[in-house]
């Protein structure tokens, strides 16, 4: 499970450095990176938004790398084995969606942003999600 555990935190802590990247002014990917509707972002966020979301997915990276026994118990343990299921149940239901503009059941698909969505975002964090679970239930 260690080695899930350690694939799974290169992943998040990629994604964590792409969201820094876009932070300190980055481009390449932002056009893809939102929902968009009639050919606008759905939303756009702030330094301070990204910045966050950069912490949450390094965060989710150390929790599963200590619910595996991978790291130096940076978590007292039942904060690593819930917070790995929270990590578990954010990337499922990231790629399950909203239904309308993001996620396998989205009705809006003809925009750069669903293209990526429905081929890489999606599938990734169901693969996330899957693999959190897995540690969740393997460590305990």
């Amino acid at each position: 499970m260690r080695q899930l555990a350690w694939a799974m935190a290169v992943v998040l802590a990629g994604l964590s450095a792409i969201h820094v990247y876009w932070a300190a002014g980055g481009r390449r990917g932002l056009g893809v990176a939102v929902p968009e509707v009639d050919g606008a972002p759905l939303f756009r966020p702030g330094v301070p938004i990204t910045l966050l979301v950069a912490a949450l997915l390094s965060g989710a990276a150390l929790l599963v790398l200590d619910r595996a026994g991978a790291a130096l118990h940076l978590f007292p343990a039942l904060m690593a084995e819930w917070g790995t299921w929270i990590v578990a149940v954010v990337f499922v239901a990231r790629s399950i969606g909203d239904f309308r503009h993001m996620g396998f059941f989205k009705r809006q698909r003809q925009t750069g942003f669903a293209r990526w969505d429905t081929r890489f975002y999606s599938p990734l964090a169901l693969a996330l999600g899957v693999g959190a679970a897995a540690v969740a239930i393997s460590a305990g």
